[in-house]
């Protein structure tokens, strides 16, 4: 059965998105294809060759769900779960409605916690600050990395440890729990249409949120869950970059960070670095530009540490960018030594 109810032979979702690229030609298809994987470019062309032709009604059952599908995201992007509810009933009738979100929302991949991805940090920080730790912790868990890196940051320092060792050594999370907690955060959300046991949180979690809060906040953190739990810590910076890191980037990588790096911030990163990472720079320079750097930060004078450490996030995020583009490689601590 399709959305409406109708019959129709079952299709992968390969099969439909194949079907969907025939009907919108290869102009519009080739601009699909610019934001997939290969390995989805490959199976979907398979599917593309495989069809020596496509019946219209089954063209059509497959551009309807599609634009059913765009319709849904943008009622959830607006408005979350329960505004998109509501509006599909009332176009389409209760049955139809359930029929369609219970379809689309694991497609669309809808996380718990929706509605406080798009509420301000200081709003969200005052909403939930005196709320039980494990709590926090696991609206942090859904929360996107930058969010998340705020929010903690802004907490009491002795909060910001006990909240980052939970999201570190959180596993799975119940259904049942996740919507009891969404009731109580958020009244106008009082389902959770995915019942899968969902994964958030883990060690991967929490190393995504310290790579984006303030040097100052990471260290107390570290420094504290260190004592309390040193095996944890250890994961954790396995997994971490920070800027003197630098010294395990390949020459030629490096080479290319230092393209995207803006020569102020770059100078002042290197005022409060050791000799180590200067050197790896400065190695990776023109002898020239190498000299005029060294000048610049010669003359610069007294800085304030909380400058230094600025640059070097700055730097760092660069970093992050070009390794998540896929056009560097980044090695970090003994989990990615080379063998």
């Amino acid at each position: 059965m399709d959305m409406y109810g109708n019959s129709e032979p079952s299709l992968t979702n390969q099969q439909k998105a194949a079907i969907l690229c025939i009907s919108l030609g290869p102009e519009y298809s080739a601009k699909i294809f610019q934001h997939l994987s290969d390995d989805e470019i490959e199976k979907i062309t398979l599917e593309i060759a495989s069809q020596h032709s496509v019946d219209q009604e089954l063209q059509q059952q497959v551009i309807s769900e599609f634009y059913q599908m765009m319709m849904v995201k943008n009622y959830l992007s607006t408005g979350g779960l329960e505004y998109a509810q509501d509006v599909l009933e009332k176009a389409l009738g209760a049955e139809r409605a359930a029929n369609i979100i219970n379809r689309l929302t694991t497609s669309l991949q809808v996380k718990p916690f929706d509605f406080l991805r798009k509420t301000d940090p200081s709003q969200l920080l005052n909403f939930i600050q005196n709320e039980h730790p494990q709590t926090i912790a696991l609206v942090m868990a859904y929360l996107d990395s930058q969010q998340a890196a705020m929010l903690l940051s802004s907490l009491p320092p002795d909060r910001q440890s006990e909240v980052a060792k939970r999201i570190a050594t959180m596993d799975r999370t119940s259904p049942d729990v996740i919507r009891e907690v969404e009731r109580v955060l958020e009244r106008k959300l009082s389902t959770v249409v995915n019942q899968d046991f969902t994964t958030a949180g883990g060690i991967k979690a929490i190393v995504d949120v310290l790579n984006l809060v303030d040097r100052n906040t990471e260290k107390t953190i570290l420094d504290t869950l260190e004592v309390d739990n040193p095996e944890l810590t250890e994961e954790i910076k396995k997994l971490m970059f920070v800027f003197e890191d630098i010294v395990m980037i390949g020459d030629r990588d490096l080479q290319l960070i230092l393209r995207e790096v803006d020569n102020k911030e770059l100078s002042l990163a290197l005022k409060g670095t050791n000799e180590d990472v200067a050197s790896k720079i400065y190695k990776n320079m023109s002898t020239r530009a190498a000299e005029m750097l060294k000048e610049e930060i010669e003359f610069m004078g007294p800085v304030k540490l909380r400058d230094v450490e600025e640059a070097q996030q700055k730097i760092v995020g660069v970093i992050r960018r070009l390794e998540d583009k896929g056009q560097i490689q980044v090695s970090r601590g003994k989990g990615d030594e080379m063998i």
